[in-house]
């Protein structure tokens, strides 16, 4: 009987191409328009006026309080009420990239606020303009602190993808419950779905572990 399971799921191999390869596409576009808006929200929120602070500081704690799910229902249901018509792959590149820049803000900020005051106040004596101090004193430590926790979050948001599955796309988590319909082996159908995510998010967390060590060893250098 295993050898029949076997079998069915050799059958659903491209099926599970296909459902990998829309896990990733989805993931890499969130990702990179997600860190883009993130970084700027995160600059703004810190650099920026009080009452723009406060209204992206209000869009964030709104995102991260409330349940993905719900979101990305709100996206894809209730948007065509009011005459915005979304595919199901635009609405998920929507709310997963609305989703990642939130956290990303968070994180961005915290970073850009942990880099000691007195950094700022000689880069401000050597007569840096605002975007020079940002760009050559303040972000290259920032980095630093955000590393870690972006990475995290990377690897979140990829495992968060698979809440699409929910408004139809076939991503990787809904292949696995489509082929679950024909071989009715739950256990070892998606413990090969958490075998692909995991194959996904491995290489980027040892990106993120080199990165960190050469980071560390450039800031060594200069110290020295």
């Amino acid at each position: 009987m295993i050898w029949q399971q076997l079998q069915s799921l050799a059958g659903s191999y491209p099926l599970a191409l296909r459902g990998l390869g829309m896990t990733v596409a989805l993931s890499l576009i969130s990702l990179v328009l997600g860190t883009l808006i993130g970084f700027c929200l995160g600059i703004l929120r810190t650099g920026g006026s009080r009452l723009l602070s406060a209204a992206i500081g209000t869009w964030v704690d709104l995102i991260r309080g409330t349940p993905f799910l719900v979101q990305i229902f709100l996206i894809f249901f209730i948007l065509p009420e009011f005459g915005i018509e979304l595919d199901a792959f635009s609405a998920g590149i929507i709310a997963l990239t609305n989703l990642a820049a939130c956290f990303i803000c968070e994180i961005v900020a915290a970073g850009i606020r942990a880099v000691p005051t007195g950094q700022i106040e000689a880069a401000l004596a050597s007569g840096l303009s605002r975007w020079q101090r940002m760009r050559q004193v303040v972000l290259p430590q920032a980095m630093r602190i955000v590393l870690p926790p972006l990475v995290g979050q990377y690897v979140l948001l990829i495992k968060d993808s698979s809440v699409v599955s929910a408004i139809g796309l076939t991503d990787l988590t809904r292949v696995g419950w489509l082929v679950v319909q024909r071989v009715p082996n739950g256990l070892l159908v998606f413990f090969l779905v958490g075998v692909g995510y995991f194959i996904v998010c491995y290489p980027l967390i040892m990106l993120a572990r080199r990165l960190e060590l050469r980071m560390g060893a450039a800031h060594g250098e200069v110290r020295l």
